[in-house]
């Protein structure tokens, strides 16, 4: 993998992104992951400064407008946004720098970091992504519809990524990942 890289990871809410995040950071702990903050309340377990760094909208907002964030988006009445003075500080000593950040996002740090690879984690159906979102338990019937509606309009953004992954089997999921991003480019070359 080139250092100081930025990688992206997005796809739907619910396809799994979380879960392969944690198995790459296991098997390649010289990444960095970049924790977001956001508006919103914490979930049961999650811990602050771990999962998400959990802000008041005031100070979310001041962020954005003194800079602070490399890209921030507004998602199910809440803002998630990236610190931007952490990444550029990973990627300047070399380390790839690894975010899990929403669609709108993405296309943020596409504009600002041309160079960052992108990935776009899809469901192998709406059927079997609706039956993960419901088996979670965390959101009410409202939350899923609406996680569901979205769901299908950022599938529809799928091809504007570098490479599409189909989280169908999570080691093959990775599989995938960690070939694109840890393969030699000269090896790939035939």
């Amino acid at each position: 993998m080139a250092k100081g890289r930025l990688i992206v990871l997005t796809g739907p809410s619910g396809v799994g992104k979380g879960t392969l995040l944690r198995s790459l950071l296991q098997r390649h702990p010289d990444l960095y992951f970049s924790v977001s903050i956001t508006t919103r309340a914490p979930r049961p377990g999650e811990v602050n400064g771990q999962h998400y760094f959990f802000v008041k909208r005031a100070e979310f907002e001041r962020m954005v407008v003194d800079n602070e964030l490399l890209e921030w988006a507004e998602f199910a009445g809440n803002c998630y946004g990236t610190p931007r003075r952490p990444v550029e500080e990973q990627i300047r000593q070399g380390r790839g720098v690894v975010l899990e950040i929403e669609l709108e996002g993405a296309r943020q740090i596409r504009r600002n970091f041309p160079n960052a690879f992108q990935i776009f984690i899809l469901p192998p159906s709406m059927l079997e992504l609706e039956y993960r979102l419901r088996s979670r338990g965390q959101d009410s019937e409202e939350a899923i519809v609406r996680r569901l509606e979205r769901a299908k309009a950022e599938i529809n953004a799928a091809d504007e990524f570098d490479i599409r992954v189909i989280n169908d089997d999570i080691n093959k999921a990775l599989d995938q990942i960690e070939a694109t991003l840890f393969t030699p480019v000269e090896s790939l070359a035939v």
